[in-house]
């Protein structure tokens, strides 16, 4: 089987020569975020960034919701005795920000790299019967990780990171058939995306927690996951997580480079024991739980910034801020214009109006440089037949339709 890729960190900037496009000249373009020197490695989202963002969070959840999770929160600062629980602290500290309480000295404080260890408090804020199992616990989490300055770039390295989490909770007879529904998710999204992926098995890594046994144990069930879900698969050898080995999943994006994004990994060491975890069997004791840690695209920055690249700037329909963009031929149409901008959004489509006194032309050349999907061009033959003149990104003209006929294309 072959070796894993390494991921790109793809630090290539904007060039005509090489066909290569870098997210940030496309956030500046499209408006969408900056950066500052006064927050290093953390973007600021602009008001259509956050459009995207928003987006990506609905749509997560929607995928939650038909999985059977639940949502949760956990605090952004916990003490330091969290993470030395978990293992962070000694595998992990230099990558923490963290810091001693200015009122009490005493207390070491530690601003959240991960969702994990917080997920467990709760966990066991009550009993847990083996009836209870699956606990689908979500989490959209903003986490810091304390990046070394030469490292950061753009979305992807930064030091504030959104993770679309989650910490599956099952009986070990369980975890097999948990993780055929994770890759199952897993692959329907990148499939939607057009996206063709890889997967990679990361197996034990040195100094891994845990023994033999319990490796070889949550290895076998990602392996048997795979081959029941018929995914082919390479193994990554010694490249799992310190706590339990993962399925890793690639793609290749529209420059021909790999990226490392969803992930499913199986935890019976580090949750489990470290956090003392237990539930009741059906004989009254108490049995250990396995846990899967799972995440669809990882961080939304990271993943924001991927995307940005693979498509130029040109988002699918569902994630683009501005989905149609009405311009008017002149002003004896304006009122007609507005009614369609109305329509639209009273049909949730993002729109926006150009009334401008300026030439279509320029209209449709600044409109086309802002990668909207539709523009609807209004003068007043369309206004008499009460119709729009359709351009689709990509493919031109589409000829006259009127309003009802447009919002069935745009909705499929």
């Amino acid at each position: 089987m072959s070796k894993k890729p390494k991921p790109s960190q793809a630090k290539k900037s904007k060039s005509k020569n090489n066909n290569l496009w870098d997210h940030r000249d496309l956030g500046q373009e499209l408006d969408l975020f900056s950066f500052h020197e006064i927050a290093p490695g953390a973007p600021f989202w602009h008001p259509k960034g956050m459009i995207i963002f928003r987006e990506l969070e609905k749509f997560a959840r929607k995928l939650n919701d038909a999985d059977g999770y639940e949502e949760i929160s956990t605090p952004i600062l916990a003490k330091k005795e969290v993470f030395e629980k978990s293992g962070h602290w000694e595998h992990y500290r230099d990558n923490m920000f963290w810091f001693k309480n200015p009122r009490d000295e005493k207390e070491v404080l530690v601003v959240k790299p991960m969702n994990c260890p917080e997920s467990t408090y709760v966990y066991y804020s009550k009993i847990r019967s083996y009836r209870d199992f699956p606990i689908r616990l979500a989490e959209i989490g903003r986490l810091h990780r304390n990046e070394l300055s030469g490292t950061l770039g753009g979305l992807f390295r930064v030091r504030q990171i959104t993770m679309d989490d989650a910490h599956i909770y099952v009986r070990p007879d369980q975890a097999e058939e948990e993780i055929v529904r994770v890759l199952k998710t897993i692959a329907n999204f990148y499939k939607m995306l057009e996206f063709d992926a890889e997967y990679f098995l990361a197996t034990k890594p040195e100094g891994a927690l845990g023994t033999k046994k319990e490796w070889d144990i949550a290895e076998k069930a990602l392996a048997g996951a795979l081959a029941g879900s018929k995914i082919k698969y390479s193994v990554a050898k010694g490249e799992g997580a310190f706590y339990g080995p993962k399925i890793e999943v690639h793609i290749k994006d529209s420059q021909g480079r790999d990226w490392q994004m969803g992930t499913a990994q199986l935890d019976l060491v580090m949750l489990p024991d470290k956090f003392n975890l237990s539930y009741i069997d059906e004989d009254g004791k108490k049995q250990k739980p396995f846990v899967i840690h799972r995440a669809i695209f990882g961080s939304f920055e990271r993943f924001i910034g991927i995307i940005l690249e693979h498509f130029n700037g040109a988002l699918p329909f569902w994630l683009s801020p501005v989905q149609v963009k009405i311009l008017s031929i002149n002003d004896e149409v304006n009122s007609y214009a507005e009614n369609i901008l109305k329509k639209l959004k009273e049909n949730n489509i993002r729109a926006e109006i150009d009334l401008r006194n300026e030439s279509i032309g320029k209209k449709i050349r600044e409109a086309e440089m802002q990668k909207i999907p539709y523009l609807l061009i209004i003068g007043e033959k369309e206004a008499e037949a009460k119709k729009i003149a359709v351009r689709e990104r990509g493919k031109g003209d589409l000829g006259a339709h009127t309003i009802e006929e447009f919002l069935s294309l745009a909705k499929k």
